[in-house]
């Protein structure tokens, strides 16, 4: 069995007969079933007993359980308790508010609150202009979710989206220093929520529209555009859409192909899918065939619903019909963002020579990496155990700082088109590999080239 990352992480308590071998045979044992120890630390040794603390990593939830139940059975121990500690890492949740000024003495209370901030306040009151300057709304963003689409989770409400949310904010502050707030609304009504957010703008700089599902997402982002004065953010949508621009331009930079000559199948028609396509389009792609679970969407099919309807008017030039296996034939890049599993490896021969696949379905691909690195000439997907992640981390902290610098009022393809372009150019010539197409979330000039490029500013 494979095992994955710390995101299925375990730390075991265990008691154990006063023998240090014991300690050996607990993590051959581990190693034996498939886990992988991180860490061993005798947390108290006596002459009746040790206490150690074994972590380890597993593949997933019910992986975690036969590791410990094996763990359990090895002579000589006691598992006392066992922590997850992506759950440990939770506890309280991941955010906080903490304040900028010190507030020690009647003199900072003074400056900061009343009454000092009444002539702050009537400023603003005189020169509305002056919120973005003198408030936090200049560096805030709303993180605004109803819960209707959540990760590859679905319908979970808001309740359960907020430990999303929450870690959607603390990567803006990592990646951007910027102030993000968790906006978990209760309602799906697509007028409720955008009067919500209509409400609620004054006090930001931003909004980030996350896991809304479709085709209400797309009312929604259109409507709060219209009405605002700040820009909105899809970030399902367009965040997604650049970084897949990013990373398929230098993947047929490894192929020696161009965007504007190759065959491209798109599988899933929702937001993604719709937001990749068409910034694709804008890219100067010619020939992009979208499937869903009907097939392929073709001009003139009089049972799609009108978003699908106005996707397939854009799109599919040689009126391609069939399933994804059929329209496969031929293409040269198969972008997925649909569901785990429905790419068979054995299509994977009958499209072009020197295939690009991008399976970034999550938290299960369109195929095993693995499997289809046997017969693509680039993979990409959306798991960090595999090269090439595909992360919308490398986008919207960028896009965000952009923004707010530039005092900017809406978001434009040109913008979404530059910020790919400075993703892909932030891997060197010299860098550039089928195995590294796309910088790490971590590399230090991703968030400042992407915000120059939206800024239109030198970083």
């Amino acid at each position: 069995m494979a095992a994955t990352a710390s995101s299925y992480s375990i730390t075991m308590r265990l008691y154990t007969a006063p023998d240090h071998s014991v300690v050996g045979a607990v993590a051959t044992t581990i190693a034996r079933n498939g886990g992988v120890v991180t860490a061993i630390d005798v947390a108290d040794s006596r002459h009746d007993r040790l206490t150690v603390d074994v972590t380890c990593s597993a593949a997933d939830a019910t992986h975690s359980q036969e590791l410990v139940a094996s763990v359990a059975e090895v002579e000589g121990v006691t598992v006392h308790k066992v922590s997850d500690r992506t759950f440990l890492l939770h506890l309280g949740g991941k955010i906080e508010v903490t304040s900028k000024v010190p507030l020690r003495t009647r003199d900072d209370l003074s400056m900061a609150y009343t009454p000092g901030v009444g002539r702050v306040s009537m400023a603003i009151h005189d020169n509305p202009e002056d919120v973005r300057k003198l408030t936090i709304k200049g560096n805030s963003v709303a993180v605004v979710t109803d819960g209707s689409a959540v990760l590859g989770l679905g319908n979970i409400g808001p309740g359960a989206a907020m430990p999303v949310m929450e870690g959607k904010a603390a990567l803006f502050k990592r990646f951007a220093d910027i102030d993000a707030w968790p906006i978990c609304l209760a309602s799906q009504d697509t007028d409720e929520i955008v009067r919500a957010v209509e409400m609620i703008a004054p006090g930001f700089g931003g909004i980030n529209l996350e896991d809304i599902a479709a085709p209400r997402c797309f009312e929604i982002e259109a409507r709060l555009r219209e009405s605002l004065d700040i820009p909105v953010f899809h970030d399902d949508q367009h965040g997604t859409a650049i970084v897949v621009l990013a990373a398929l331009t230098n993947a047929l930079r490894c192929v020696d192909k161009q965007l504007t000559d190759v065959r491209i199948v798109v599988s899933g028609a929702g937001a993604a899918g719709t937001a990749i396509v068409t910034l694709l389009l804008a890219a100067g792609a010619q020939d992009v065939v979208v499937v869903d679970r009907e097939g392929a969407l073709a001009e003139g099919d009089g049972s799609l619903s009108a978003a699908h309807t106005e996707l397939a008017s854009a799109t599919n030039p040689r009126r391609a019909t069939g399933s994804l296996q059929d329209v496969l034939v031929g293409a040269d890049v198969f972008v997925g963002v649909s569901a785990p599993g429905i790419l068979d490896p054995e299509w994977l021969p009958t499209m072009a020579d020197k295939p690009v696949v991008f399976a970034l379905a999550n938290p299960d691909p369109e195929i095993d990496p693995a499997e289809a690195d046997k017969y693509a000439a680039v993979v990409a997907s959306g798991r960090s155990d595999y090269p090439n992640q595909i992360n919308n981390v490398l986008a919207f902290p960028g896009v965000f700082r952009g923004l707010l610098d530039a005092g900017a009022d809406e978001v434009t393809i040109d913008m979404l088109l530059r910020a790919a372009q400075a993703i892909a150019d932030t891997v060197k010539p010299e860098e550039l590999h089928p195995s590294f197409i796309i910088p790490s979330v971590f590399h230090p000039d991703v968030t400042k080239r992407v915000a120059s490029a939206i800024s239109g500013r030198e970083g």
